[in-house]
């Protein structure tokens, strides 16, 4: 295997490591610092594989998730809406990219509208569920292994969470019950 293929993957394993710990955190500025670590990985990743759609939306989540940490205002949605549809016109009208940018650059969507305008890591959680399904279609039509895995092991996480969480309501609403 190439020696830039394996640097790449090394990228993507670390984004998957991080991520993973992401998709577990409680607290949304912490998941958000941690996830931006994450992306800052994958998005090297995706640029070294030429997946240039991806690596620019993982580029500007690493950066919206950084900013979301203090600023959640419609200026700031706004902005990095504007900077998602940019990207995309100019890959689609200047470099002549293919149609699959639009499976990635409708996941970097809906992953900014997401970490911008929520504030509870349940709703992030569900909304992320189509987001990664579009990210996990986008890495396996590039080739990318990590970002294959980076996606599973996301929406691995997102369910087994949102599970839990269904799990320990359900248990409370059957204690409060059981004492009326």
């Amino acid at each position: 295997m190439d020696t830039h293929i394996i640097i790449a993957e090394a990228f993507g394993a670390i984004a998957v490591v991080f991520n993973f710990i992401g998709y577990r955190q409680q607290d949304i500025n912490r998941y958000r610092f941690i996830s931006a670590i994450a992306l800052a990985a994958v998005s090297t990743h995706f640029f070294m594989l030429g997946a240039l759609a991806a690596g620019i939306g993982t580029a500007l989540a690493c950066i919206r998730n950084l900013v979301a940490m203090y600023y959640r205002s419609n200026g700031i949605l706004a902005l990095f809406v504007v900077l998602n549809i940019a990207f995309f016109c100019y890959e689609w009208a200047i470099l002549d990219s293919p149609w699959i940018i639009i499976i990635a650059y409708a996941s970097s969507m809906i992953f900014t509208v997401g970490s911008i305008v929520f504030t509870n890591a349940v709703q992030i959680r569900r909304w992320f569920i189509l987001a990664e399904s579009l990210g996990l279609v986008y890495a396996i039509m590039v080739g990318s292994i990590f970002g294959t895995i980076f996606n599973i092991s996301n929406l691995c996480s997102i369910f087994y969470i949102l599970l839990r969480d269904k799990k320990a309501t359900l248990a409370e609403t059957k204690k409060t019950n059981i004492k009326e």
